[in-house]
């Protein structure tokens, strides 16, 4: 039976069953600090295991997961994945164990007609309310029921005993029998032997209590049901495959990959590039872009581990973004706009592989540079992880480096850092602290009634006081707090737009609001009481800042008809990746993939500007998501929206899905005028740009500046560029005549150096001491074009350049062929000078902050010469 119609029967099953089908969260969970991507489809429902809302009584779903904890198990095991999607049902204080073990029981042996006797289950060993159920409503003989402890049978594992605090409760697991064939064979083999032949296939967890400090274990008021079944094992049960990986949900990845093998596969790096990619693809689909902090380093790094993977089955070109459109062909049902986004995806993941490829080809020179100092063991391991960690090379290309370099390496050094980073990974990614952070969910207010699309001022009442991160009944003067009312005009920071400013009034009493949020569905006004004070009940006037909004809406506008312009210009690849929307200017973040020329840029102000001359209207309209998507809005990239969406619309030009304040006629906002643009990521650039009166002051800025040069060269402002290019030309010529001179110069005084050489043990020492940096290196050439045998030349920058000193050593190609080398000798003598360098066997160099100690270095040198046997 395919995946995609697994996932279909799951839900279908659950939604006759009156639960409602929630459709899966994003990989980056919107309002979870304690998790790094979303890990387990009861994510999205913590406020619902908390009572904190009441939506829902009954909900299932297919929610994508990405878990890195495993990461090296991956493609080695036939069950561990980074990506994968669970399938899960849930119940927030409605049924309990009886029905939770019915459905699973009903969905496995009827809808999907596993055999019975295929089956068996574990339990809590202390649920005897479970092993009745089993055992005497659904029929599960004794034998095939496994009772186990506080780490396998109770969530979360050995909660109990370790923590974390919050609602937690035993589990019951449901096991398939895959024969007594797999695995260790023993005929006492049961779910408790990990040998294989046993696979969870799902989690019944039963939500009952709250952990407290000291683990003490209360009645929730209300109990939950958590469930958790992963379609890819059940998919390999019911493909009758002992293998994730020779699922439907794999296969057309794993042949892709090699096809292009060149050599004899290793079945378990295939696998694990054919797991990555998956992760990678649904990260940055979810909008992660990779990068090197948080999310995004989890993105990079499986893009390098893949890289490296691809690298060992022979795969030395570029490939792992070509498999983002088999993926998309595997996921087109659930996902279908993953096909639309495949382009941008792939270009993403190009680039960085790109990056990664270029260190890979590059590392003889990284080598050079890392282990120049001849570490020792343990420094050389440290430095071989941080090859590993930041530039994705292989261990076992360091270890062949270091060996041909004879440079001994610690195994053990390299295992600690890596251990350390897994650490520092694990508590990123795993759950920190209270399994249910309570923090902002016990306002307990109703949503706040937002009225800003269309008025600057409403009257409202006031339903919390916070203050010192404490509700209060009241505050005065000087007090700083937050206050929630029941209806709001002020625009709380979303979607990239700052929130508004302004004031809450009643009477004399002022509370200046200095900033907007929101939390959960309140609106959130922050600032101070500027005079009088503010109690519980009151009721009051909120007044946002009109002028502020105002340009706020102008900026906001402006990036919707950037965008526009962006995709008739760029292509319609251009995708937006993040926006700040100010008062005082606007930035846009987008995907694409090389520079943009001048000339593009140019083309780009101009479209926007023409829009906002053509005063086209500005439509704002509520639909439902699908509506929406069918109409051609765009949406924002890896942002998760409600069922009902707002749709604002600029004629023909453009479509987005936005909550945020527009304006009605795009005329209003003036003038358009891009301040700067460039890269800020691996396939993703920026525009910053001004509007309305911010545009005009830049503009004017500018015209006076030019008008100061024209004063100053003396010529008429549309004759300022012509007057600057013939002064520069005339000032490069002057500077050439002058280089001119100091290379006749310095012609002389290498004659005068090489008539004081020196005879060193045989070998000719050739001393040049100069001002100029340039003229150090000129030098030792020069010298060597005269002398090119038996002479070693060292040129020197002069003690008055302040506390800098650079210091050049040259070697003829005859000693260097005796075993003499510059860049050893430069190692040598450079510490006297404060510094370090290198360089070739020719010729090396170094920099230092001691010049005071130049003499002292060349003396070194002598003796260094004077000792050699050559």
């Amino acid at each position: 039976m395919q995946a995609d119609i697994l996932r279909e029967k799951f839900l279908s099953f659950f939604k006759s069953k009156k639960h409602k089908i929630i459709e899966s969260d994003s990989l980056v969970p919107g309002d979870d600090p304690t998790v790094l991507f979303t890990p387990a489809g009861m994510n999205q429902f913590k406020k619902e295991f908390l009572g904190a809302a009441s939506r829902l009584k009954r909900a299932a779903s297919a929610q994508r997961c990405l878990r890195t904890d495993d990461l090296d198990k991956v493609g080695k095991t036939s069950g561990h994945h980074t990506f994968f999607e669970m399938l899960g049902n849930f119940s927030f204080g409605d049924y309990f164990k009886e029905e939770a073990i019915t459905f699973a029981w009903e969905f496995l042996t009827e809808e999907l007609k596993i055999k019975k006797e295929k089956l068996w289950v574990s339990i809590y060993k202390d649920d005897n309310e479970a092993y009745k159920i089993w055992k005497d409503k659904i029929g599960v003989s004794a034998q095939r029921i496994i009772k186990l402890g506080d780490k396998e049978n109770f969530w979360p594992s050995e909660a109990k005993q370790k923590g974390p605090n919050g609602p937690c409760g035993e589990c019951s697991e449901i096991f398939f029998d895959q024969g007594v064939n797999i695995g260790c064979k023993k005929p006492d083999c049961n779910p408790s032997c990990n040998c294989g032949r046993f696979v969870e296939v799902w989690n019944l967890v039963f939500t009952q209590y709250n952990r407290r400090e000291g683990g003490i274990l209360e009645p929730l008021p209300k109990k939950n049901i958590d469930t958790g079944m992963g379609l890819e094992r059940l998919a390999a049960v019911m493909q009758g495959v002992t293998n994730n990986f020779e699922t439907d949900l794999f296969q057309p990845i794993v042949k892709e990959i090699e096809a292009h093998v060149v050599r004899s596969p290793n079945k378990e790096l295939l696998y694990a590039v054919a797991d990555h990619i998956r992760a990678i693809t649904f990260a940055i689909y979810d909008g992660v872009l990779p990068s090197n902090e948080g999310r995004g380093y989890v993105v990079r790094k499986l893009i390098r581990r893949s890289r490296m993977h691809l690298r060992a089955l022979g795969i030395i070109k570029m490939f792992l973004y070509t498999l983002v459109p088999v993926l998309a062909e595997i996921m087109a049902v659930p996902y279908p706009e993953l096909k639309e986004k495949q382009e941008n995806i792939s270009a993403i993941i190009l680039a960085e592989e790109r990056n990664c490829i270029s260190n890979l080809d590059n590392s003889d020179t990284l080598f050079r540079e890392k282990f120049a100092d001849k570490p020792d063991p343990l420094e050389a391991g440290r430095i071989a992880f941080q090859l590993y960690d930041t530039y994705g090379i292989p261990l076992e290309l360091t270890q062949d480096w270091l060996k041909k370099n004879n440079l001994k390496f610690s195994h053990e050094a390299f295992n600690r850092e890596l251990e350390a980073q897994k650490t520092r990974s694990k508590s990123q990614s795993a759950m920190k602290g209270e399994v249910f952070a309570s923090k902002g969910l016990g306002l307990k207010v109703k949503e706040t009634k937002f009225l800003g699309y269309k008025d600057y001022e409403t009257p409202a009442k006031i339903l919390k006081i916070i203050k010192d991160n404490a509700s209060v009944k009241k505050i005065s003067c000087g007090d700083e707090a937050a206050i929630i009312l029941d209806k709001t005009v002020f625009y709380a920071q979303a979607g990239g737009q700052v929130g508004d400013t302004g004031q809450l009034l009643k009477g004399k009493n002022i509370f200046q609001v200095l900033d907007t949020k929101k939390l959960e569905k309140a609106v959130i006004h922050i600032g101070r009481v500027k005079e009088g004070n503010f109690k519980l009940s009151d009721t009051l006037s909120a007044k946002a800042d009109i002028e502020r909004r105002l340009a706020i809406a102008r900026n906001h506008t402006a990036t919707h008809l950037l965008q526009a312009a962006l995709r008739k210009v760029l292509g319609s690849h251009v995708q937006q990746q993040g926006s700040l929307v100010a008062a005082d200017r606007l930035r846009f973040d987008f995907t694409h993939f090389k520079d943009i020329e001048d000339s593009q840029l140019d083309r780009i102000e101009e479209l926007v500007n023409n829009y906002i001359i053509s005063n086209y209207a500005v439509q704002k309209k509520q639909q439902t998501l699908a509506q929406a998507k069918k109409s051609g809005a765009l949406a924002f990239f890896g942002e998760k929206y409600e069922t009902k969406v707002r749709v604002v619309s600029i004629d023909a030009i453009s479509k987005e899905l936005c909550a945020g304040i527009h304006l009605d006629y795009t005329g209003a906002i003036g003038i358009f005028k891009i301040i700067q643009e460039g890269s800020v990521a691996s396939g993703v650039r920026r525009i910053e740009a001004l509007t309305g009166s911010s545009a005009y002051k830049k503009i004017k800025n500018e015209e006076e500046v030019i008008s100061d040069i024209a004063l100053i060269l003396k010529v008429p402002q549309e004759n300022v560029v012509a007057e600057l290019q013939k002064r520069l030309s005339r000032s490069r010529e002057l500077e050439k005549q002058l280089e001119g001179k100091k290379f006749d110069t310095l012609k002389t005084s290498i004659d005068n150096d090489i008539n004081a050489k020196e005879n060193l043990n045989g070998v000719y020492f050739i001393t040049h001491i100069d001002d100029n940096v340039n003229s150090v290196r000129s030098a030792v050439d020069l010298i060597k074009e005269k002398v090119k045998e038996n002479a070693v030349i060292v040129s020197t920058t002069a003690t008055n350049l302040g506390n800098q000193v650079f210091f050049a050593i040259g070697v003829t190609l005859d000693l260097c062929d005796k075993g003499l080398d510059a860049s050893n000798l430069i190692k040598d003598v450079a510490p006297e000078i404060g510094g370090s360098g290198g360089g070739r066997k020719d010729f090396a160099q170094a920099g230092g902050n001691k010049p005071e100690n130049y003499k002292t270095a060349i003396q070194k040198l002598k003796e260094i010469i004077s000792n050699l046997k050559i």
